[in-house]
């Protein structure tokens, strides 16, 4: 599984770092209009989450975190599980509104946000490779967003990499959109 994850993650940086690392700071941040994310806050959006589920491994570590009590619940677990990573599938065309935690900033976000993005996945791989154990014991977590949303860690990094390969298709997106109104 940690393989699969990791090979993934390196698919998806790959192809962030192929799209985007060479546009410029306004590209970045051109949005095609007021309801869509630009290029840059897509990516930005993507390390606030995955940073978020840093803290709970780190908690997890430390011995300092605590479950709701309804989270030895096995069929909340696996409803909430599936239910997120059905909601976060690239293939999904609806849009959903991210939790406040999670919004990315509305001001211009650095030139730098892919290069950002190439080292954070470095982390993100690491944790996921350190994390063998927790795997293995079926750890369950609760959502860094909502507390009662509660799921195992392994279905955790499923959610992460599948919502970076829908975010990766949205940047992809606005990209095409701002190309073609370039060429108008």
């Amino acid at each position: 599984m940690i393989d699969n994850l990791i090979n993934k993650i390196d698919s998806i940086t790959d192809e962030f770092k192929n799209n985007f690392s060479g546009l410029s700071k306004e590209q970045l941040n051109r949005k095609p209009d007021e309801q869509t994310w630009s290029i840059a806050q897509n990516i930005e959006h993507l390390i606030i989450i995955n940073e978020s589920y840093f803290r709970v491994v780190e908690q997890l570590r430390n011995g300092n975190y605590k479950l709701p009590v309804f989270a030895k619940a096995g069929f909340i677990v696996n409803f909430w599980g599936k239910t997120l990573l059905k909601a976060v599938n690239p293939g999904r065309r609806k849009k959903l509104k991210t939790f406040s935690i999670w919004n990315p900033p509305e001001s211009e976000i650095p030139a730098d946000i892919p290069k950002k993005f190439i080292a954070h996945q470095s982390k993100l791989k690491k944790l996921i490779g350190d994390s063998e154990d927790l795997l293995r014991a079926g750890t369950v977590i609760s959502s860094p967003a909502k507390r009662f949303i509660v799921y195992k860690l392994e279905t955790a990094f499923d959610i992460i990499v599948t919502h970076e390969q829908r975010h990766l298709e949205q940047a992809k997106e606005v990209l095409t959109v701002l190309n073609e109104s370039v060429r108008q």
